[in-house]
């Protein structure tokens, strides 16, 4: 399978229906929560993908919210990156009820589109929360010793508030920092041109993921080096980045 049969649609992403996770693992970074969930029976995803999360309450009442896996398709246990919104009423539950051992309903991997299975050069182009899936995607492609196909760019407004943060540098991501100077000496602003240009290639597909805002901008920086627009694959959610 490669890349190309994604985009030709010979090949179609995985999906799966309701399931009961348990919670096996939580940390809880300044303003988000880490949960590791273990899926009896799961269908393994695909780096990029996400999955459901469903809250019961005991009248019947139910909320879900859809968020991006961060771990790669050979963890034993599925791993996600979640925001704490003050008036989210499942992000402020997940991060300050769960805990280990509970169980939660979830559905997935869904989507096909924001999908990278390291059979093509990528560019992943991220900010704040959006950097999860190309987390996945950079944890993949390590675990099949792909790294040569793999460039990113992630932005952040500080360096503590950006998601795995030592993991994208240790990945070799560009780190740009909007609200203080990165410790490549680059001085706050937004990412700009000057960032992207030396990681854009001559193929592949470019994945950008962030707010509406940033993945415009982004999008529009990337059209302005070249880059046909048939090869930039979008996910925007929420108010980060």
């Amino acid at each position: 399978m490669t890349d190309t049969d994604i985009r030709r649609g010979t090949r179609k992403a995985p999906s799966g229906g309701w399931r009961r996770a348990v919670v096996r693992e939580i940390s809880r970074p300044p303003n988000a929560v880490i949960l590791r969930l273990e899926v009896p029976d799961r269908v393994d995803h695909w780096p990029g993908q996400h999955y459901v999360i469903k809250l019961t309450a005991e009248d019947g009442y139910t909320a879900q919210r859809s968020y991006s896996v961060a771990s790669s398709p050979d963890d034993p246990l599925l791993e996600f990156w979640i925001e704490r919104l003050d008036d989210g009423e499942v992000s402020s539950f997940l991060a300050d009820v769960v805990e280990v051992g509970d169980e939660l309903e979830i559905r997935g991997p869904l989507g096909g589109w924001f999908v990278w299975t390291a059979g093509a050069p990528m560019l992943g182009v991220a900010g704040g929360s959006g950097v999860v899936p190309i987390v996945s995607m950079l944890r993949h492609g390590i675990h099949v010793g792909r790294t040569d196909l793999l460039s990113l760019a992630v932005s952040a407004r500080t360096r503590a508030e950006l998601p795995y943060a030592d993991e994208l540098a240790a990945g070799g991501a560009r780190i740009v920092l909007t609200r203080e100077d990165a410790p490549d000496g680059r001085v706050a602003a937004r990412i700009a041109a000057t960032d992207l240009a030396p990681l854009v290639g001559e193929d592949g597909t470019c994945f950008v993921c962030g707010s509406t805002g940033f993945t415009g901008a982004a999008t529009e920086l990337l059209a302005g080096l070249g880059v046909d627009v048939r090869r930039i694959r979008i996910e925007s959610f929420g108010p980060s980045g």
